[in-house]
């Protein structure tokens, strides 16, 4: 390097671009950020000489090598550094078509560097270069963030690893580690890079194995069905060192996705395996139906019925009392990886728990019917069992339909419909004398979206003013009226807020 720090006579030429040629090589960057770390340090070196209080500007010739040290002067119609800057009148005196804001420029002669100028000169380049190193290291490898990379530990720390990747480092911080997992300087790893930041230092390149995508990945290095696009990787849900899985689908019928991941006896599935520390991976069929996912998630347990909330994207999954710890899962492993896979809430029940809750409702609806309606067990037992569980039901429901019951004639239906309507009314007037006595603002009645009923119960949880209301989210909302979804909920809090953007 100190070669190319001797600007003088004999050095401006072929000599210089030869040099920025080698070193390029050298350390594989452009050869034009070579010439330009040359292009300051000569820079700094004629600033020295002639002075730091002029603009002095160098510039090499990308053809023939030649340096040129020029001394700068901007013409300016008001000049408030006469080092840097120069009048119209004067400059016009020098050359006739100078305008303002143009500049002037004088040629220096040669210069010799001094041993401290070399010195200065030397940190210069050293400095560029090592800039533009970690420039290029950066934009490689922020191009390669979800890619897995290879590399050899370099240190192993109690909070991170280090491994050597070749020109650079890299870092897997400990809680990107694999439980339980040790490496020792020299062992060979490989790892996710999952972030690439600028550091002063040069670029920190954070790496991960316990990431859902490593092992998406590794998937994708092992089986080819997958790296060519026949196989897709749809969802990944890992319980790092100890169970994962994944969810696969493909377009083609002659190919079984989930056997081509496991391979001959097990051999694909098996090398990822031994690669994760023995961490198990349940492989499953990706379906468009959330439901049918629901069931294929929860392998290897057997379901027998999905029941689906769909508006608040959740899960009731019956397991037969055989499959329910399998389906749980040792600390609830199997369903919360399950859940992680559908992006779902998911709750398992056993079916006789849900028998035992289904003949609880049953009961105490039928029992609401009873003391409602003023009749028998039997009556009351069928609405349920046909599926009605609400007295303002009933009231609405058409003559027809309630006599096509079996058991059920029109002299029934009309004694029962009236019976419901007189209810209805009743308890209409009832919640109305209740909203007085509680005094709810009527400017939450005027949203129109909300029944008595509701208003009743809003006031017994306290929001009987209008910002009582406002002040709400969406899910307290739903919390005092479960019947609610979470849309309607947002509606009725956002009408609430109308007054405050007036």
């Amino acid at each position: 390097m100190s070669t190319a720090l001797r600007t003088d006579s004999r050095f401006y030429g072929p000599e210089l671009l030869q040099i920025a040629d080698a070193v390029a090589r050298e350390k594989g960057l452009d050869k034009e950020k070579i010439l330009e770390a040359m292009e300051g340090a000569i820079q700094k070196a004629a600033r020295s000489k002639y002075g730091y209080e002029h603009d002095i500007r160098v510039s090499v010739d990308r053809k023939t090598g030649e340096v040129s040290i020029l001394k700068c002067l901007t013409v300016k119609e008001i000049v408030e550094n006469e080092f840097t800057e120069i009048s119209l009148d004067d400059a016009r005196r020098v050359d006739e078509t100078a305008e303002v804001e143009s500049v002037l420029s004088t040629t220096l002669p040669p210069i010799n560097f001094g041993r401290v100028a070399a010195q200065v000169g030397r940190q210069i380049i050293t400095q560029k270069i090592f800039e533009a190193e970690r420039e290029k290291q950066y934009d490689e490898f922020i191009g390669r963030v979800g890619e897995i990379i290879s590399g050899v530990v370099k240190r192993a720390e109690f909070s991170s690893v280090t491994l050597d990747i070749g020109r650079t480092e890299a870092v897997i911080k400990k809680d990107q580690l694999i439980p339980k997992e040790n490496f020792r300087v020299g062992d060979r790893v490989r790892a996710y890079i999952v972030d690439v930041s600028r550091e002063t230092r040069g670029p920190q390149i954070f790496l991960s194995r316990t990431h859902p995508q490593f092992l998406a990945k590794l998937f994708r290095q092992e089986v080819p069905e997958i790296y060519d696009g026949v196989i897709e990787i749809k969802a990944v849900a890992r319980d790092p060192g100890s169970r994962a899985k994944m969810a696969v689908y493909t377009a083609d019928t002659s190919v079984d996705p989930i056997g081509a991941c496991v391979g001959v006896r097990g051999s694909r599935v098996q090398a990822i395996i031994q690669e994760l520390q023995g961490e198990k991976v349940d492989i499953v069929l990706w379906s468009d139906d959330p439901a049918t996912f629901a069931v294929n998630a929860l392998a290897p347990a057997e379901v027998s019925r999905v029941v689906m909330d769909e508006e608040n994207r959740k899960f009731e999954v019956l397991a037969p009392d055989s499959q329910l710890s399998l389906a749980i899962g040792r600390r609830g492993q199997n369903v919360r990886l399950a859940s992680m896979l559908i992006g779902w809430g998911v709750t398992v029940v056993s079916e006789t728990d849900a028998t035992e809750k289904r003949n609880q409702e049953y009961h105490l609806r039928s029992k609401a019917f009873m003391e409602a309606l003023d009749c028998d067990e039997v009556i009351a037992y069928l609405l349920v069992t046909e599926g009605f569980f609400e007295i303002e039901e009933l009231a609405n429901t058409p003559k027809e339909e309630l006599s096509s019951i079996e058991g059920f004639d029109e002299g029934l239906a009309d004694e029962l419909i009236s019976r419901a309507q007189k209810y209805m009314t009743k308890k209409e007037i009832e919640i109305s004398n209740e909203l007085k006595k509680l005094k709810i603002d009527k400017k939450i009645k005027a949203i129109g979206l909300l029944s008595d009923k509701m208003l009743l119960k809003l006031a017994t949880s306290k929001i009987v003013k209008l910002d009582d209301l406002a002040d709400l989210s969406a899910d307290e909302l739903v919390e005092i009226l479960p019947d609610l979804g979470v849309d309607a909920a947002n509606e009725i809090i956002m009408k609430a807020r109308e007054h405050w953007f007036n």
